[in-house]
Order: C-alpha cells, then structure tokens, then sequence
C-alpha cells in the first residue's frame, strides 16, 4: 500500500516513516506541496494522510486557516481521483471537554471561531466517500515538530522551569502507538473493510497535563542517576486556568476496537519506552557508562 504524507516532518509523520522501515506492506512518500490532478494521479497513491495541528486552540489563526484551506483542497483532489483521505484532528476541537468520556458520534462545538473553522473542515470531509477522521489525544513523542516529550526532556534538562495546567484532564497518546494503529486501519481499509468514517484514538488513564509533566520529570530523573548522570532538572509549576472545576478532555475510542480491533495503549508504558531510548541514545547503557 502506498500513502502519500502532508507535513512529513510533523512527529506523526516520523512515527509512520519510521514504522514502514521496518514492514514490506506500506509505504509513507512525502507530499510537500498541494499537487495538481494530474501529478497526484501519477503519484499512485492508495490514500493521503494529514498529521494533526498540536494545539490549534493556541496557535496562530492564519496557521489554522491555511491547514484548513489545504486539507479542504485535497478533499476536491482526492474525491476526484476517488483516494482515500486521512485527517488527523486534536481532541481540543472539544473546547469545553465534557464529564465522561466523549463518543465518536459527538460533533464538536467550540465557541472559538478558529475552532469552528476546522469543525467546518471535518464536515466536508465527511461529504468525501473514502474519509477518515481520527480524533487524537495530545501526541507526545521524541522527535519531530509537535512532539512534546523531546522538547520537554530538553528544557527539563536545561533546567528550565516549566509550567502546565492542573485542572486540565487529557489522555497523552503515543505517537508511536497512533502509527502503529493507523498502519493497521490503513491496511485494513485497504484489504476491503468499508469502515470510513470517524474514529478516535488517546492514551490509557486521563491525567492533568501537570501531573504528566511530573511523572516524565520524575522518571527521567530515575533514569539519568541510573546512568551515573546528574539529575538537577528545571522545576515545575502548576497552573490553574479553569476556575473551580477541572476541564476533561477524554476521548470514547471504542469504534476503533469494535470496528478494527485495535486496543488503546498505556501511556506509562509507552512513555517509559521512550525515556529508555531517550537515554540509550544520550548516554549508553548503564553498564556502558560505569565502565568508562
């Protein structure tokens, strides 16, 4: 299967390139510009894929316009060509979370304009036959833009102080395991599953993105006296930014194990993963490091 990918660079996009390496059915080629009809025709492609805005709510409104503005022009290019389209969206379409876990049949309704924008985007999309929206938890991974952890191992280690909302509940989602699934969604579809639509897919155990914060510090703290490294890391702050009730954010992903079997994946775990390659790749092994 070969699929074209928007924003190669983006921490999803390295997950995807950096899974494919490793298998012989799927293929992620870089699509670094809006092509014509004819050149996407040329291409190939079994599907095109468009990795997430991070933090749209946050982020500069002409950089969600001109994301919107392009997944919209693929969206005529790709029903034409009859190509399957892939968006990946932030959870933060949900601007005021709910108090339990929120249903793939949910349609978001921010208050924030830039917000409805994208809302608007997936409601075009949807007019597409061969669609796939996957709603995603905040991604964390160690390379790539977006990506969260790296830059945040590295401020810690800076000693930087860094701040994060207490009152703030998500799922942290490995982008390793968002590539893992869409590989497996992506190969299934591709096999003759007409399952299309919207799905979403976040971490195991909603969790401050404070607390977050705190266990990565604290493990990776663990890990840098383990190596006989010193652990004086930047401190932490808590925020409060949603008066007296904490905001949830947590998204239902049972559609996606109903319908393509795939199970959500611990954070923890797919955290303490990272911080061991984190580590390995900076330092050795701990057995290395004592014999230098």
């Amino acid at each position: 299967m070969k699929c074209l990918l928007v924003h190669p660079r983006h921490c999803l996009g390295v997950a995807l390139t950096r899974l494919a390496e490793s298998r012989s059915d799927i293929t992620f080629a870089p699509l670094e510009q809006l092509p014509d009809a004819a050149t996407l025709a040329a291409l190939g492609a079994d599907a095109v894929i468009v990795p997430p805005l991070s933090d749209p709510g946050q982020a500069e409104p002409a950089e969600v316009y001109a994301h919107c503005d392009h997944v919209e022009a693929l969206i005529d290019l790709c029903r034409q060509q009859q190509i399957a389209l892939i968006w990946c969206v932030s959870d933060t379409l949900f601007e005021d979370g709910a108090d339990t876990p929120i249903d793939e049949t949910t349609m978001p309704a921010p208050r924030d304009e830039t917000l409805r924008r994208l809302v608007t985007t997936g409601e075009r999309l949807r007019a597409h036959p061969r669609h796939l929206v996957l709603r995603l938890g905040p991604l964390f991974g160690l390379d790539g833009e977006d990506s969260w952890l790296g830059p945040l191992i590295e401020a810690l280690c800076g000693g930087e102080a860094t701040r994060s909302a207490q009152d703030l509940i998500v799922c942290p989602t490995s982008v390793s395991a968002v590539a893992r699934a869409l590989c497996g969604i992506l190969l299934q579809l591709d096999s003759g599953a007409s399952a299309w639509g919207t799905y979403h897919l976040c971490g195991v155990e909603p969790i401050s993105r404070y607390t977050f914060v705190s266990v990565v510090r604290t493990q990776l703290a663990t890990r840098l006296e383990g190596v006989g490294q010193p652990a004086e890391l930047g401190e932490l702050k808590a925020l409060n930014q949603h008066h007296d009730t904490p905001l949830r954010r947590v998204l239902d992903c049972r559609r996606l194990l109903d319908v393509f079997g795939i199970h959500q994946k611990a954070w923890r775990v797919e955290l303490g993963l990272m911080l061991d390659s984190w580590c390995q790749q900076h330092y050795g092994s701990q057995e290395a490091v004592a014999e230098r």
